[in-house]
């Protein structure tokens, strides 16, 4: 059990850090051991071991009707919040085994957690103006049976202080994509999309960046509903069907989201098993590949009339930069390369060193290592907070 003090711990030049993320894809948990030193933009990190743990289908499925309000009960979610930090330990002990690493070297954990429900829009209640968040898999519980002192519930602190408590991921690419001559954006295709746009030589309150709808979660469902396959391995499936442009003008014209104007963030609460409901029922006579390729084109069109309607007047991107699970997608991607056309360069993350499906388990473990070191690692512009301040929660061994 480490006993070092947070005030040493913040001042050690090398600290050994895991970072631990489970998206809205219910995939699984990706893992990370980081070596950091410095934190801000100082901060510089060498990756030593990545590994995915992915969850058996019975827990997805469990985890899924938690996030449904029609299916979720209270004793699911009290228990799955021990279950899951049960989950992330083992998956923390099993990374440091694969990486013939100790356990007991390891300084601290960042752990985001899993969203079972967020609800940015404020709603009042008994003369209060709520907004909330869930993310459950507790610190608490991870450090107790890790003995490593856990960082997590990063959004909770936002969302107090009224921002919408995501996106969180633009910390990072402000400090390690920021450049002097050009205008970037990174797109994050998790379950939801997120796109963070930094202009050159931005400033931390420059930075803009917001979700612009889903990335994979439609495509997921589709793919296991049609096809029983868990999602569309390198976009195949939707790359033998065509675009039904009936169906895509009726989806772009019923989603309120793609119009709501940024600080905004979305989930499976908008985007779950309910969002398709109407159109599969209206156009049922549609191929189950054409109705795949053209949700996959729904996905890639969401995310350029994002940038067309909020981003392009302002900041032209020269460099867009893919991430997360859905830029495996050829399909997809090649779809997103044909909306932003040739002025635009659009590069994997692969590109500057790290993996696509690494890089939010990295940038937990990175904002982790910003709350040791006592720094502010919202930024008010993207989620609408009311000032900067320091996230998440710190849980002792």
């Amino acid at each position: 059990m480490k006993t070092l003090s947070i005030e040493k711990l913040k001042n050690k030049r090398k600290k050994y850090v895991a970072g631990l993320m489970s998206g809205t894809s219910l995939d699984g948990v990706d893992a990370v051991l980081l070596e950091i030193e410095g934190n801000g933009e100082s901060t510089k990190f060498k990756i030593l071991k990545f590994s995915s743990f992915p969850f058996h289908n019975s827990i997805k499925e469990h985890l899924l009707k938690l996030s449904s309000s029609k299916t979720a009960m209270v004793d699911d979610i009290c228990t799955d919040n021990f279950l899951l930090a049960y989950i992330y330990s083992d998956a923390v002990k099993q990374l440091c085994k694969k990486a013939d690493f100790p356990i007991s070297k390891l300084d601290f954990i960042g752990s985001h957690g899993q969203t079972i429900r967020h609800l940015p829009n404020k709603t009042e209640l008994f003369g209060y103006k709520i907004s909330s968040t869930l993310q459950i898999g507790d610190p608490s519980v991870i450090a107790k049976l890790t003995g490593v002192l856990t960082v997590g519930d990063f959004r909770v602190a936002d969302m107090a202080l009224g921002g919408e408590g995501a996106p969180l991921i633009p910390y990072f690419d402000y400090i390690f994509f920021n450049n002097k001559n050009l205008n970037r954006a990174l797109l994050n295709i998790g379950g939801i999309a997120n796109i963070t746009v930094i202009k050159k030589n931005s400033l931390p309150e420059n930075v803009f960046a917001f979700d612009t709808g889903p990335g994979n979660m439609l495509i997921d469902f589709l793919s296991k509903k049609f096809f029983n396959e868990e999602f569309d391995c390198n976009g195949k499936i939707a790359a033998s069907g065509k675009t039904d442009f009936l169906l895509l003008k009726y989806l772009i014209e019923n989603d309120k989201f793609l119009l709501k104007h940024p600080p905004k963030s979305t989930g499976r609460e908008y985007y779950g098993i309910n969002y398709l409901k109407k159109p599969l029922k209206k156009f049922q006579n549609i191929s189950k590949n054409d109705f795949l390729k053209t949700i996959t084109e729904f996905t890639a069109y969401s995310v350029y009339n994002n940038y067309r309607l909020f981003i392009k007047n302002n900041i032209e991107i020269d460099e867009l930069i893919i991430s997360g699970g859905g830029a495996k997608n050829k399909t997809l991607v090649s779809l997103i390369k044909k909306y932003f056309g040739n002025k635009t360069k659009i590069n994997n993350i692969t590109k500057y060193g790290i993996n696509p499906k690494e890089k939010e388990a990295v940038c937990f473990a990175i904002l982790a290592n910003e709350t040791i070191a006592g720094n502010c690692s919202n930024l008010p512009n993207v989620t609408g907070s009311k000032s900067k301040t320091v996230l998440g929660k710190i849980c002792l061994p």
